[in-house]
Order: C-alpha cells, then structure tokens, then sequence
C-alpha cells in the first residue's frame, strides 16, 4: 500500500460527543468514513481556505447549535471533543443511541444484532 492510499484510524468513535473547531456547534458521532465520502458539490461549496483535505476520516453527527438541530458531516481536523457533560438535544439520538455514560452514548440494543 503507498502511503498515499494508506486509512488513518479514527481518532473518534461512534457515540463520543464532539464539537467544531470553528463552528458554534457540536453533536453525537453516528457513523465514520475512513475518507471523505460526499458529493464533489458538497465538497467545492466549502471555501477554498478553509475546505479540509479528503484523505483523512470524516464523521457524521446529530449536531445541535444554538437555534437548531441537523446533520452534520465533518473533517476529523475540525473536530475536538466536547467536555461539557451535557446531552445532545438532535431528535434522532433516541433512535441510535439507549443512554449517555461517562460522556459517550452507548448503541440502542435494538440496533444490534
């Protein structure tokens, strides 16, 4: 493999809450790309100077702001972890998630199989 195709490992899981760098926003990881997987459209509205590299893992959240919740896909370079304790309130976390422990949701039991 050349190191240019070469998968980093995910520096966050599934269930951590996490928050924007930049952005007044944070939420709940429910799924991880090993490397950006979205639309070249998505991808060419970021601003150039601030458009993340591809070659890195990219999450999708239940994220929350001030005035709303929605999804979110996100740059691991734009993450951090959110250490505040508190819930995330995005309606779709009770479908995914049974509980918040030691700041992480665990997996609904009825997701797993």
């Amino acid at each position: 493999m050349s190191k240019d195709s070469q998968v980093r490992a995910a520096k966050f899981a599934i269930g951590q809450i996490v928050k924007h760098r930049v952005y007044p926003f944070r939420g709940v990881i429910y799924d991880v790309d090993p490397t950006f997987s979205n639309s070249e459209e998505w991808w060419e509205s970021i601003p150039e100077e601030v458009r993340p590299k591809k070659d890195q893992p990219f999450y999708h959240l239940f994220a929350e702001n001030a005035e709303t919740t929605y999804e979110a896909y996100v740059s691991e370079q734009n993450l951090l972890i959110d250490d505040t304790g508190k819930p995330v309130s995005h309606p779709a976390v009770k479908d995914f998630f049974s509980e918040l422990r030691d700041g992480r949701y665990l997996f609904s039991s009825r997701l797993q199989s």
